[in-house]
């Protein structure tokens, strides 16, 4: 039998994992849920390649992996049996019971309205659940120092298509989180140095209304 034919994307996904970055992006994820309290179920909003998904799964916890590309769902399909993955839209539609945690890792970036991630987390979260919400982190002074050192325009690339359409610092994810009966958010950063920072992880909870 012939083996299958692979796109680059579902290639880099099964043979080598996320690259690097991506793995200890992962591992910081990982660890983080490992200290949550009350955690037994989990959703992975825009799981893509089902990376952090399998991984979580791999530690016991009972997890569903969430995404809109075919081609990224059949390869988590292939790399983590018997774990469930949904191809589907993030909305607040998603029909898949109620969960202690959702993760999503460099997802809100990419949605052209942010706020449907955030509705579909709160959807799917018991009363009091925790989210783990991860994104590039984009302060000040990180876009300071990218136009002083002139690679403003390569980091905010729009020659390409696809890619981030969002850029995020602590205060708009905050305020955006707020916004949607988020409380109790804490960070943690990710990568470079303390301020250029690659990537944020907010950590928060679903209001728990009387």
């Amino acid at each position: 039998m012939a083996a299958p034919a692979y796109t680059e994307f579902e290639w880099h996904a099964e043979g080598a994992g996320n690259g690097d970055s991506g793995e200890k992006l992962t591992a910081v994820f990982v660890e983080l849920v490992k200290k949550l309290e009350g955690v037994g179920s989990i959703c992975d909003l825009g799981c893509g390649n089902g990376h952090i998904t399998g991984r979580l799964a791999k530690l016991g916890f009972r997890v569903v992996g969430v995404d809109a590309s075919a081609s990224g769902i059949a390869v988590a399909r292939r790399a983590y049996q018997g774990v469930e993955f949904v191809e589907a839209l993030i909305d607040r539609q998603l029909s898949l019971g109620q969960f202690d945690l959702v993760v999503s890792s460099d997802v809100i970036e990419h949605m052209y309205r942010p706020s449907d991630l955030l509705e579909a987390a709160s959807a799917l979260l018991k009363p009091g659940g925790q989210i783990l919400l991860g994104t590039p982190y984009h302060g000040y002074l990180k876009n300071l120092v990218l136009a002083a050192s002139g690679k403003m325009d390569a980091h905010f690339s729009v020659l390409h298509d696809g890619g981030h359409i969002k850029f995020f610092s602590v205060k708009t994810l905050s305020c955006l989180m707020r916004n949607y009966g988020f409380t109790d958010l804490s960070f943690t950063f990710y990568g470079r140095a303390p301020w250029l920072w690659k990537n944020m992880i907010c950590h928060a909870r679903k209001h728990s209304r009387a």
